[in-house]
């Protein structure tokens, strides 16, 4: 019984990452594209007034779901009358920001100094109330481990926001397409999640299943906060300290590594809260689950967010063109850090899986408390020196997660980076062999290329030679399903 339990669940978390795969890999692909279009049409300043609203829609997002996704996800057998509550609250709260934020959209601009954020907030702060009435099917889908629903949610929904996007772009709406990509996006992906769910709110509704949740969500809003503030605070801060223009090049710098960064968090968070709550409460199975997830997610997280660091100048020259260039070592430096955050993922998923939402709370207040610090010490020394500082304390803080976690599960510190730090240094190497065998090709796209080619050669030769376990299990993965 046990034995097949645990191979349900290998199952179920292998075609839950290889649906996550594909759901990422296309979502990242059409943000490329529409990426591309919508840089070479839009300004610097277009992009910085847009990124400057981010801060508030994260956190109105966090109150209106409130934690009660991961609350919901932890229930042994979730029923209606929970779904229900969650969904009739998540309503109620997300038209109650939107109404506060729009009163607030004047004073939101004044602090800023840009009064064109009055109209364009009260448009972008519409896929609050949207999104909090698509947050109940989506956490059905998650819970199930319906990958492949998600996946078609996500990209239809990229499709027609992008499309739309690019289309208003192209005919001059400057700023308002960044907005209304915003809004179509949210508003298609929650009316397809409905339709595949099939389900809906109804009266009267029961909010005792809130009161019973709200110890552990209460946490865990708290911590989602700190989390989305930790995510945009560099944003906020450059917003008031520098040039509209400035924060523009910071946003363009931010999406690529957010892109790219996601592809890996976003496949492992399809999967890993459910996969590590069904793991139950046997000790070594829960660490044998964590180690090859991280294993795997190391696996894929550094030679990606080196490698884009290492084609940075050449993709932004050719890509999005030179006007965005000063973006370029904000990109490398930000992608150093943001190779660790997907392993950070992991381990708070974990942490929240097991029900300790506190020790969530714990550190995620110190990390962005010593974030905000930090980042304005450093503010006259410029944004490089603000971005670099910043980045080097998500690196450090993996270790603040991993103490955190050994309080859960025995898994070693000497475990752990056996399981990771190969992945990273053959990684880097990697990269910085290919960076000085390709300086010689003077022309962008063939030293591009060469560089993505040859670094994608060695690394798999490598792993190939050292007989990785995790590459030998992907490749026999595909060919199953070939």
């Amino acid at each position: 019984m046990h034995t097949n339990m645990a191979e349900n669940l290998k199952d179920k978390t292998a075609k839950g990452i290889a649906w996550g795969a594909v759901n990422n890999g296309a979502i990242q692909v059409l943000n490329l594209v529409f990426g591309i279009v919508l840089a070479r049409k839009l300004s610097t300043e277009d992009y910085g007034l847009v990124a400057l609203l981010a801060i508030f829609t994260a956190l109105a997002g966090c109150i209106q779901a409130a934690g009660f996704t991961q609350a919901l996800a932890n229930l042994k057998t979730p029923t209606h009358r929970d779904y229900n509550a969650v969904a009739w609250f998540n309503i109620i709260a997300g038209c109650s920001m939107y109404v506060l934020l729009y009163l607030c959209a004047p004073l939101i601009a004044k602090f800023f100094n840009q009064p064109l954020l009055i109209d364009v907030s009260r448009l972008v702060f519409l896929a609050i109330p949207i999104s909090a009435i698509g947050i109940v099917p989506q956490t059905k889908l998650w819970i199930e481990l319906r990958t492949r629903e998600q996946s078609i949610a996500s990209i239809s929904a990229l499709l027609c926001s992008g499309g739309c996007g690019v289309w208003m772009a192209c005919n001059g709406w400057a700023y308002w397409s960044l907005a209304w990509q915003q809004v179509i996006f949210i508003t298609v992906n929650m009316l397809i999640k409905y339709y595949f769910t099939r389900w809906k709110p109804t009266l009267p509704v029961d909010f005792c299943p809130i009161r019973s949740m709200f110890r552990f969500s209460s946490k865990l809003l708290l911590t989602n906060m700190l989390t989305v503030t930790s995510q945009n605070v560099l944003t906020f801060i450059f917003g008031k300290l520098l040039p509209i223009s400035t924060v523009g090049q910071f946003s363009q710098a931010n999406k690529w590594n957010t892109m790219a960064n996601s592809f890996i968090s976003g496949t492992m968070f399809s999967v890993a809260q459910p996969v590590f709550a069904n793991a139950g409460e046997d000790k070594e199975r829960q660490e044998r689950v964590f180690r090859k997830m991280l294993r795997f997610t190391s696996f894929l997280t550094f030679p990606l967010m080196f490698g884009l660091a290492l084609v940075a100048h050449e993709f932004i020259l050719l890509t999005v063109g030179p006007k965005w260039e000063p973006c370029v070592p904000l990109l490398r430096i930000l992608c150093i850090g943001g190779a660790f955050l997907p392993l950070q993922s992991l381990y708070h998923n974990f942490i929240i899986s097991r029900g300790r939402s506190d020790f969530y709370l714990y550190l995620v207040t110190i990390q962005i408390l010593l974030q905000i610090g930090i980042t304005l010490s450093l503010a006259s020394l410029g944004i490089t020196a603000m971005v670099a500082a910043f980045s080097a304390l998500n690196v450090c803080f993996t270790i603040c997660w991993h103490y955190a976690m050994r309080r859960l599960c025995p898994l070693s510190t000497l475990t752990a980076l056996k399981d990771t730090a190969p992945f990273a240094l053959i990684a880097l190497g990697c990269m910085v062999v290919v960076h000085y065998i390709t300086l010689w090709a003077d022309i962008l796209w063939l030293r591009l290329a060469l560089r993505i080619v040859i670094a994608a050669l060695l690394y798999a030769g490598i792993m190939k030679l050292l007989h990785a376990k995790v590459m030998d299990e992907c490749i026999a993965f595909i060919r199953k399903k070939g």
